[in-house]
């Protein structure tokens, strides 16, 4: 099974090298080269709307798949615990399936932080204000 190290950076690189998954927490990214070999950089966003990033034992996981059906390879991968776990190809009609539902997840993720925004107690709201006066 091929092995993934996990390099915590400020930055990603220019140059990124193979079996490194580059994670800057700070700027909510990560990066790797495909472990297809075709060298194409692979960026995946760090958001609870994106991908989820853990580490147990220096060992990095990345949730969902990363299914990278723009590119010639169409590789189609996990990242668990350190260690690339390929999946299968999937066909347009599960493509077109996968992005509807990533959609509706990411629009009920954002419409959920407006509900709770909204919610807000009017003294938090002026508090809120108040306080982006004075760091302006």
């Amino acid at each position: 099974m091929e092995k993934v190290k996990l390099l915590k950076v400020k930055y990603l690189p220019n140059d990124l090298e193979q079996g490194i998954l580059y994670v800057s927490e700070e700027y909510g990214i990560a990066g790797h080269l495909c472990p297809c070999g075709c060298k194409n950089k692979i960026m995946t966003p760090l958001d609870p709307s994106e991908w989820s990033f853990k580490e147990a034992n220096n060992k990095p996981t990345l949730y969902p798949s990363i299914g990278n059906w723009e590119l010639p390879c169409r590789s189609h991968y996990w990242i668990t615990n350190g260690n690339i776990e390929w999946s299968y190809d999937w066909s347009e009609e599960e493509i077109i399936a996968g992005r509807k539902s990533e959609a509706r997840k990411r629009k009920a993720y954002y419409d959920d932080l407006e509900v709770k925004q909204t919610k807000k107690s009017i003294f938090r709201r002026i508090l809120d204000w108040f306080l982006k006066l004075l760091s302006n």
